[in-house]
């Protein structure tokens, strides 16, 4: 893997300690604080909120001496984490492992990968990093025609096992597709990408920010293919964002990404990756058990409600937290990391801290949307492909992964559950206000089991068209929707965990890591990083930008994290260079027809 910087490895512990610091105080709220400790003390740090940004924080700190508490809500790990099933298993086996979303770590990816390889986990030479495995294809699982099957070509991939039947309907598949693209509009999205791939990044970041992806391409004028295949389908299952609102810069810097990395172009790995066990047990037990092994302390069922500001002395003063046992709390720390989501972190922003730093109160700019999993438990493994599936024609545009046979270590049956399945089908639903197939209604107007069902039919409707029945009905042992939506069916259904998206215009309201008060600083997802993406890579990059910050506001001799962007090709810099004057002249780029 290419790397910059200083490596994250060479660091001096305790380096960061720092004269008259004050450790970590938690006090009920009207009682007197903690006095300061011994001069030599370790800064304190306290980290708000236990997601993939949270926990890289604190280790990044944590490894540079520094005295760190995670105070998480509900369980460490964030949207990343999966969970149990409650109630499901028998006898020694685990409960049915369940997530808000099955996991996706492309080989676009640097700073999540190089933390992976630096959690220890047995047998492994490379850490947890040594758990992902590539899936060797994907398919756009039409409805009504044929799947488009397509591999995902890599050194050390093994081809699927192909059968003369499943050979015939993937030829048949793709030149349905072609023949239903026109040539024309083929022609035209591949010089759209083109103009992308040589536009400027001053072009980038004004222009094509503020163009919606749909109009970028045309896709209004274009066939339905067209708008589903490369608009909708590239946005909406993937970005979890409309094409007609998300930013072209948003969208096309995924695609140039992902172009680059099937080139094997500053790639970590293959395109696709996905975790070999569920997630805690491959990754999230593993970080949080080496982070206690450093010093971290976790404060777990820990609410952040409040941010005190010190107007006079133009810091953060305290944090007000909730405890399991609903005990109001002043937490008191040298400095605070806000690692919590986008939706979560700012109602902890009173008024005088968003006057403090202008970038807080642009958060509320930013949107979110649903984007939330369902998995499907079965009894038996159902023929579909080693890898993910995108039901392109889907009314709630789903995307779906059989997990137990990226699972090798561990025997389904045999080890969770009541015995019975042999599989997991996890899928993301991730348009919730479009009526579905089966009861007309939208996914936020179903009930739970009406959600359930109608993704099952939607699936079916994906799967089951063309002649065969991949999905059966017998076979649907149990089901499981992720926790943190409720109210479905109701006037007014929540999600806790819904996810940044991307209208045009978002880039410009995005907060920086380091804020205007001495001692606050931000880490998330929605946090301007090299990655315009809602990613477990970005919000990993943010508290790396975070760290390094704050290492820089304490004058700290540390080592500073390395923070690897994303791969930009030397062939095309100079064409960058030559669209640059143009856009300073008003011209347009030099490949766009318009």
């Amino acid at each position: 893997m290419d790397r910059t910087g200083t490596s994250r490895r060479t660091f001096v512990a305790g380096a960061a300690a720092a004269t008259g610091a004050v450790a970590v105080g938690e006090v009920a709220l009207g009682a007197v604080p903690a006095v300061a400790t011994e001069p030599s003390a370790p800064q304190s740090v306290a980290v708000l909120g236990g997601g993939v940004a949270g926990l890289t924080a604190a280790h990044e700190l944590a490894e540079r001496g520094f005295r760190v508490t995670v105070y998480e809500r509900r369980a460490l790990g964030g949207k990343a984490r999966s969970m149990d099933v409650p109630d499901s298993a028998r006898g020694s086996r685990r409960a049915l492992p369940a997530e808000h979303g099955f996991r996706f770590i492309p080989g676009i990816y640097h700073n999540l990968p190089d933390t992976m390889r630096r959690i220890p986990f047995p047998g492994n030479a490379n850490g947890v990093w040594d758990n992902l495995v590539a899936p060797a294809e994907m398919s756009f699982a039409r409805t009504g025609r044929e799947d488009l099957r397509i591999p995902l070509p890599w050194p050390g991939h093994r081809p699927a096992e192909l059968t003369l039947d499943e050979i015939r309907r993937a030829l048949t598949a793709l030149l349905e597709t072609a023949r239903s693209i026109p040539l024309h509009e083929a022609a035209y999205f591949v010089n759209r990408f083109l103009v992308f791939l040589t536009s400027c990044d001053e072009r980038r970041d004004e222009a094509w920010e503020r163009t919606p992806w749909w109009d970028f391409l045309r896709a209004e004028q274009m066939s339905y293919d067209y708008q589903r295949i490369l608009a909708v389908g590239l946005t909406r299952n993937i970005v979890a964002t409309k094409a007609e609102e998300a930013s072209t810069r948003t969208v096309a810097t995924l695609l140039e990404a992902f172009a680059f990395n099937a080139l094997g172009r500053g790639a970590d790995g293959p395109l696709d990756r996905i975790l070999n066990l569920p997630t805690n047990e491959a990754w999230i037990d593993p970080w949080a058990a080496h982070l206690t092994s450093l010093g971290v302390e976790f404060r777990i069922g820990w609410t952040v409600r409040e941010l005190t500001y010190d107007s006079g002395s133009g810091r953060i003063g305290a944090v007000v937290v909730e405890d399991p046992q609903g005990v109001r709390r002043s937490v008191t720390a040298d400095h605070y990391v806000s690692a919590m989501p986008v939706e979560h972190a700012r109602r902890t922003w009173n008024a005088a801290l968003r006057a403090a730093d202008p970038q807080l109160a642009r958060c509320d700019k930013l949107e979110t949307d649903w984007m939330t999993g369902i998995q499907f438990y079965l009894t038996e493994r159902a023929p579909l492909l080693a890898g993910h599936a995108n039901c392109i024609d889907s009314p709630w545009s789903l995307t779906a992964i059989q997990q137990a046979r990226h699972w090798p270590s561990r025997d389904f049956p045999a080890d969770y559950g009541d015995g019975a399945a042999v599989d997991c089908l996890s899928v993301d639903i991730s348009e919730w206000d479009r009526p579905g197939i089966l009861y007309g209604k939208t996914a936020k107007q179903c009930t739970r089991t009406e959600v359930a069902r109608e993704v099952w039919a939607q699936l079916k409707a994906a799967f089951n068209d063309t002649g065969r029945t991949v999905l059966k009905d017998s076979a649907l042992h149990s089901w499981f929707l992720d926790p943190g939506v409720d109210g479905l069916g109701t006037p007014n259904p929540t999600n806790e965990d819904q996810l940044l998206i991307h209208p045009v215009g978002t880039f410009h309201n995005r907060p920086q890591a380091a804020t205007k008060i001495p001692n606050f600083f931000l880490a998330g997802d929605y946090v301007a990083v090299d990655i315009d993406l809602a990613t477990m890579e970005g919000a990993n990059a943010s508290a790396r930008q975070a760290v390094n910050a704050l290492l820089d506001r304490t004058g700290s001799a540390a080592a500073r994290c390395t923070v690897q962007p994303l791969f930009r090709a030397p062939e095309l810099e100079g064409l960058k260079r030559h669209d640059r004057l143009r856009f300073r002249l008003g011209l347009r780029n030099a490949l766009d027809m318009g």
